[in-house]
């Protein structure tokens, strides 16, 4: 499940896809703990069971996380990996920033480090390899970073967590607050990240997905009610069959 943005400001509505068929199942506006509970009941309704749902993706918004324990009951939660890399990324964002009103060097820098070395061109690569030499708050955030990707290339669930035991240790240790927040994040959610190795499920298809339905809303220029733009939705990701007559 995830969330998509249905206007500007906090206004979304929350898709539930099935990743086997890689199709939508149910969109709803809001992201409240009450959309998966409309979820299940329009699951029982199509002849599904919510106790046969036995995983589920999705980010670490509290009401979705509590959602899926009052109504889908029998489901194991596995906290998107891509989530968890952006929390990442927002945390090296924020040391940039913080010491870039020090460090001139830092300047129009901001992309360098968002991007993995493997996406950086020559003329970046040297760059950050340069920028590395001064000592910087940033250049340790950006390598504990890149540590925390090597977690979810781990063999099995008993390597993860000791590979992630070591990373939180490093990073509650580095002295780097925003970095320390996200490692304290990973921490109360441990058990859903650790079950990356049952379920290796990832929402990235729904990241594709909600980027059709925003374009698709702004080729309409916006859509009069939210209705509309779930129906959008349907169109979009639902693998519809109309049935009609030829």
């Amino acid at each position: 499940m995830d969330e998509t943005a249905s206007r500007r400001g906090h206004n979304y509505i929350s898709l539930f896809f099935d990743l086997d068929e890689k199709r939508l199942l149910f969109g709803i506006e809001g992201r409240a703990l009450e959309a998966v509970g409309e979820f299940a009941v329009d699951l029982e309704a199509h002849g599904g069971s919510s106790e046969a749902v036995e995983q589920v993706c999705c980010d670490m918004w509290p009401a979705y996380i509590t959602g899926v324990g009052e109504y889908l009951p029998c489901a194991e939660l596995t906290f998107d990996r891509f989530h968890v890399m952006k929390l990442m990324n927002e945390a090296v964002d924020e040391v940039r920033r913080k010491e870039s009103r020090e460090r001139e060097v830092l300047k129009r820098t901001r992309y360098l480090w968002l991007k993995n070395p493997g996406k950086l061109s020559m003329k970046q690569g040297r760059k950050v390899d340069e920028l590395k030499r001064h000592n910087l708050k940033t250049a340790r955030a950006y390598q504990i970073k890149l540590t925390l990707q090597e977690y979810f290339e781990e063999p099995t669930r008993e390597a993860g967590e000791r590979f992630l035991r070591r990373w939180y240790f490093w990073a509650t240790h580095s002295r780097l607050e925003p970095v320390i927040e996200v490692a304290k994040t990973i921490k109360r959610h441990w058990e859903g990240i650790l079950n990356w190795f049952e379920s290796y499920l990832t929402i990235g298809l729904l990241e594709g997905i909600n980027s059709l339905i925003q374009a698709a809303k702004a080729r309409a220029r916006g859509y009069r009610s939210t209705r509309n733009l779930i129906a959008m939705a349907y169109l979009l990701a639902g693998k519809l069959e109309f049935n009609l007559p030829t």
